[in-house]
This record gives C-alpha cells, structure tokens and sequence, in this order.
C-alpha cells in the first residue's frame, strides 16, 4: 500500500499596524543620516570666499544638496509616521513635535536653494561682481544649518524624548541621550548668535554627537525591537493570527 505524506505550507503571519510603523519610523531615520557626506562635499563652496567667481567643483555640491532634500523630506516622515503612536500619551506635544520636524525640514530645504544659488550663478558666469552675493548666500546658509541642524533637533530631542521617556515605548536610556545633547546645542547656537564662538565648537560637536546617538540608536531599536508593548498601545499592537497551515493528504483505495 501506497501513502503519501501530506503537503503544509505555513503563511507567514502579516503585521500589526504598530510594527508597521515602527519600521517606516526607524528606517527613516537611519535615512536621515546619509547626510554626513556633506561635511565633505560642501567643502570647496564653504571655504572658498571666491568660488562664485571662480572655477570651483560644481558635482560634490549638489550631491551634497540631493543628500540633503532627502533628509529633509526623510524629517517629515518620522513626524507623520510616529504621530498616530505619540498622540496617544499627548496630543499637544506630538502635535508640537510634528510642526518642529516639518519647520527643521524647511530650514533645510533654505540651505541647500542658498548653495545651489551660488553654483548656478557660478556657471553663469557672475564674476567678481557676485562677490557679494554669494558672501550672502553663504552666511544664510550657515544659519540655517545652525537652526535647522542645531536648535530645531534639540528642540525635537526634547519633545520626542519626553513622550518617549513618559511612555516607555523605547528604552528609557535612549531619550536620555537627547536630554543630554540638546542643552548643549542650544548653548552652542546661542554662543554663536553672540559671537562668542564659530559653528563649529566643542558644545556643538559633543551636542550633535549625542543627538546623533540618540537618533540612530531609536532608528536601529524601531527596527529590530519595535515599540514596547504600553497601555497607550494595547489596541494598535493587534494580535498576530496563527499561521494557516493547509494541506492535503491522498487516501489510497482499499485493495
């Protein structure tokens, strides 16, 4: 007699709606930091007075402004994306965080129209006579990198990591990180704004080190762990239905 074994195939069970936004919200911001170029890229326009007049680089600059538009585009997703979960511990501050995520996009978005300003009237030909311009042109950029990259992602350490902290949706460690830094940065753009130091500075560096820690270390837990299980979350994290198994089994004739 002749059996044959029946065949099971398992359907891998789908994802909770919480998960789901975990790992949009992560992998947006891990996106985020594919700016770190830049420091390089942006090299020949931001320390040359005389690039619009001469024969600068044009490539590495507006890679350096690609990379930067997807930031900031990348910025305005890790608002929306965590929105639906941060309202659930408080509105007014997720709302906050929202608006602050969006306006440090846009300061973003300032920065890189005044350096590709600069390129194009480059390969136009301004001459000397743009000096002056492009002198302009650079110091709204290094304003808007001090805001937009500087004061506004402290002000958003502080209000997601206080919704995150108060919720324990991630480890308490992690905003703490953005508790740390976001003092010092605001410290470094205010010691800027009074000339007391240039942009770059011990307080700046050790502040955007921190927040960078608390930044790619949220990204990376989202990813791999999700959001802890919470009372605010109890009806987004859905149960997972048990795989479907299904399968056939052929049952020979008597003989």
């Amino acid at each position: 007699m002749t059996t044959h074994q029946p065949k099971t195939t398992v359907r891998r069970a789908p994802l909770s709606s919480l998960r789901k936004t975990s790992l949009t919200a992560g992998a947006l911001y891990l996106i985020t930091f594919v700016s770190i170029p830049t420091l390089a890229l942006y090299g020949p326009v931001r320390s040359d007075p005389g690039y619009i007049a001469g024969p600068g680089p044009d490539t590495s600059v507006i890679v350096g402004g690609v990379l930067e538009i997807i930031v900031a585009l990348a910025c305005i997703g890790t608002g929306v994306a965590l929105y639906p979960v941060i309202r659930r511990q408080n509105e007014g501050v997720a709302l906050g965080f929202v608006a602050v995520r969006v306006l440090e996009a846009a300061t973003i978005f300032a920065g890189v129209v005044a350096l590709l300003a600069i390129v194009s009237l480059r390969q136009a030909g301004a001459g000397d006579d743009a000096l002056v311009t492009g002198q302009a042109l650079l110091a709204l950029h290094t304003w808007t990198t001090a805001l937009g990259q500087g004061f506004l992602p402290a002000v958003n350490a502080l209000l997601l990591g206080s919704l995150m902290y108060r919720s324990r949706l991630v480890p308490r460690i992690l905003p703490v990180l953005g508790f740390l830094g976001a003092p010092l940065l605001v410290a470094s753009v205010a010691g800027l704004l009074f000339g007391l130091w240039g942009p770059v500075s011990l307080l700046s560096g050790l502040g955007a080190l921190l927040l960078a820690l608390w930044e790619f270390s949220l990204g990376l837990w989202l990813i791999t762990r999700g959001f802890r299980s919470t009372p605010i979350t109890q009806d987004l994290a859905l149960a997972v239905p048990a795989p479907v198994r299904r399968g056939a089994a052929t049952v020979p004739p008597a003989l």
